[in-house]
């Protein structure tokens, strides 16, 4: 391969600034241009040692008093030889010190080449690959947390054990097809059931975590619904912690959707502040209320605002119609600052908690985030146990269903190639999963969501 180049830190000022390079030329570059304070070059230094030096250009122009490390291959991030510097965190110098490698031949790294060159070089695979940007994107410690378990390789533990049953009972029955006069143990299906079954609950547990996985990576989708003036819109900006959306006396302020990411009792929340709930006047407004609607059928969770200092009426009923439809719904009674006049009892029991707040002073936001942690806890699975992209739970969940149809012809009593074609698919599913099988496409489309300079 060729020698590959990026900055590795943003194009912002920042305090540390580091151009990462990855190829057969990396430590000779870092030669050409860095010279260690110690007056010995780059390349007698051994690895992972971080050296104070002078970063410069061909002709000798000093860049930046800087650190560089490098790591041979295979031990490194890449599995080639690789090199940082570590600069002062200047965008001017980042990028001189990056056209300096490349009039010295290396070429711009394209977006995840790094990570990628890894999985080719086998340094991690594909699953631990995706557990990269999982990390680099995650807005949640949860979420973090379970990528960091992916990236040690949880999910490959769980499903290369599966691999390699499969790949022994496929081998067995070959060895004894294509040498029937050797002394090779005879091969029969049922001595298989027991680890087939096993493999099958293994695959169902996994493949059980994917929808909290989804939340865990995207958030949990929320619509803040109820009528005009109820404190929708206060309530959204008292949970960001600053003016997001337009507070005012007059009904209908809000008149299209707005969507904002917050973490609440430590779940992360895709929050939706909704067009007030009511016969609309105009043609916008009847826009709005009908995206509220839509927004809120399609919520995992449905927080319905009341006003608490007026008693229900009628102009509540379309606010209780959608929360009875909700998958979960919290009833939040506003403006507990003032004298309540609206009787909770009256509220039906669709809502999983009703919660007294005061969006203006801040009081019940506590008891508000408490509520959702217990409506989206935190799982239970192991740290990197969790399916977080719908491709991996595809792989899983094709790896299963052919398992299944396996087992169940194997009782059937049908003939053992039979069984073994799709024990052999489910094989190639699960190949798929960890990158053993993938198609280029494939692995294209994965790395191509990753940073430049990872």
């Amino acid at each position: 391969m060729d020698t590959i180049a990026a900055i590795a830190t943003g194009s912002v000022v920042s305090a540390i600034g580091i151009v990462r390079v990855s190829g057969p030329d990396a430590v000779s570059l870092m030669d050409a241009v860095f010279a260690p304070s110690d007056k010995k070059p780059m390349s007698s230094h051994r690895d992972r040692q971080l050296v104070y030096g002078a970063l410069h250009t061909a002709d000798g122009r000093t860049l930046d008093y800087c650190l560089c490390t490098i790591s041979r291959a295979p031990h490194s991030y890449t599995g080639e030889d690789t090199a940082e510097l570590q600069c002062h965190g200047s965008p001017v110098v980042l990028t001189e010190a990056l056209g300096e490698l490349f009039r010295l031949g290396a070429r711009q790294a394209g977006p995840g080449e790094f990570t990628k060159r890894a999985f080719l070089n086998g340094r991690m695979d594909l699953s631990e690959a995706e557990a990269v940007i999982d990390i680099i994107e995650a807005e949640s410690a949860a979420a973090a947390v379970n990528a960091a378990g992916q990236l040690a390789g949880a999910v490959t533990r769980r499903t290369d054990a599966i691999y390699d049953m499969l790949t022994d009972i496929l081998a067995h029955f070959s060895a004894v097809l294509d040498y029937p006069d050797e002394d090779i143990e005879p091969f029969e299906l049922e001595n298989y059931a027991h680890r087939l079954d096993e493999a099958i609950s293994t695959l169902e547990a996994l493949s059980a975590t994917f929808e909290r996985g989804r939340v865990l990576r995207e958030g949990v989708g929320v619509s803040l619904i109820g009528r005009p003036n109820a404190g929708k819109s206060s309530l959204l900006n008292a949970l960001l912690g600053y003016e997001r959306a337009i507070v005012t006396d007059e009904p209908g302020t809000t008149r299209d959707t707005i969507e904002e990411r917050v973490t609440l009792g430590g779940v992360l929340l895709r929050l939706t502040d909704t067009a007030g709930l009511r016969e609309a006047g105009g043609e916008v407004e009847r826009l709005g209320v009908r995206r509220a609607l839509q927004a809120a059928e399609g919520s995992d969770l449905v927080i319905a605002v009341f006003d608490g200092s007026e008693p229900l009426s009628s102009r509540d009923e379309e606010t209780l119609a959608v929360s009875e439809r909700a998958k979960r719904a919290i009833a939040v009674v506003n403006k507990s600052d003032l004298a309540q006049r609206l009787d909770v009892a009256k509220l039906p029991d669709c809502f999983a908690e009703v919660i007294h707040i005061s969006a203006k002073t801040g009081e019940g936001l506590y008891e508000l985030a408490a509520a959702v942690r217990r409506l989206f806890p935190e799982p239970d699975t192991p740290a990197g146990e969790i399916l977080t992209n719908a491709r991996q739970a595809d792989a899983v969940y094709r790896a299963l269903s052919a398992l299944r149809a396996a087992l169940d012809a194997m009782r059937e009593g049908v003939t053992p190639d039979a069984v073994l074609t799709e024990a052999e698919q489910a094989r190639y599913a699960l190949g798929e999963l960890n990158g053993r099988s993938v198609a280029e496409d494939v692995t294209d489309r994965i790395f191509s969501r990753f940073c430049v300079g990872k």
